[in-house]
């Protein structure tokens, strides 16, 4: 299967008001936000994307857009999924982060998000599964070294590279997604565990993270292998 580029959208309206957005309509990327996306797509130049997939709202697509105008790469197909949409926090969408850690449910979505469902919303672990089942459809669909981006919202991100990682979902907040940050996993075609390449990476070209792709399939070596470029 093939290797999997993960962007999260840049900075939004939301995240400089320290909102919790979730599936709020009209929240778009800032000025900080749309350069962050731009840059995301000069950092992917030399990778042939086979693929663009994001989340439907707006500022994923907006993201996607400006990444794909800065790529010069020429236009994958993209799609808009639902299956990768932001977790639905229900009656927590629109409050303040603030407001919200005095929550008695903050500290266990925290501790304990596989027992978390949130007032009026979404369970955290029916998010990750559908995240993780969408990421394992497109995969079917495309070759083993067919590259492909989703551009998608920091829990959705988090549970897919927790799923690569077979951590229990209980440690999944264990990592960190920022803002237009780039993680990279590759999904072998033997049914092999995934390889995580790159976390939360905010700088550098990409193509430093799946050239590696084009060769021998990578994964876990004594001594750790050689790297890219030996």
């Amino acid at each position: 299967m093939p290797p999997l580029i993960l962007a999260r959208h840049g900075r939004s309206t939301a995240n400089t008001e320290g909102i919790l957005a979730g599936r709020r309509a009209g929240v778009a990327l800032d000025d900080v936000g749309r350069s962050q996306a731009m840059t995301i797509g000069e950092r992917l130049r030399g990778v042939e994307l086979a693929l663009a997939v994001h989340s439907p709202l707006q500022r994923c697509r907006e993201t996607l857009e400006l990444a794909l105008d800065s790529w010069s790469g020429g236009t994958p197909p993209v799609h808009a999924d639902d299956g990768v949409v932001e977790c639905d926090y229900g009656s927590w969408t629109g409050r303040t982060l603030s407001d919200l850690a005095s929550e008695a449910l903050w500290a266990t979505v925290q501790e304990r998000p596989s027992a978390v469902v949130f007032p009026d919303g979404e369970a955290m672990d029916a998010m990750r599964e559908r995240v993780v089942a969408s990421v394992r459809s497109w995969n079917r669909r495309l070759g083993e070294r067919d590259a492909w981006l989703l551009v998608a919202h920091a829990d959705p991100i988090k549970a897919i590279l927790s799923d690569a990682l077979a951590q229990p979902f209980d440690q999944f907040q264990r990592i960190g997604v920022d803002p237009a940050s780039v993680s990279v996993v590759h999904y072998p075609a033997d049914g092999k565990p995934p390889f995580v390449v790159a976390v939360n990476s905010l700088s550098g070209q990409v193509r430093t993270f799946v050239g590696r792709f084009a060769e021998a399939r990578p994964g876990p070596e004594p001594g750790g292998g050689a790297g890219h470029g030996a």
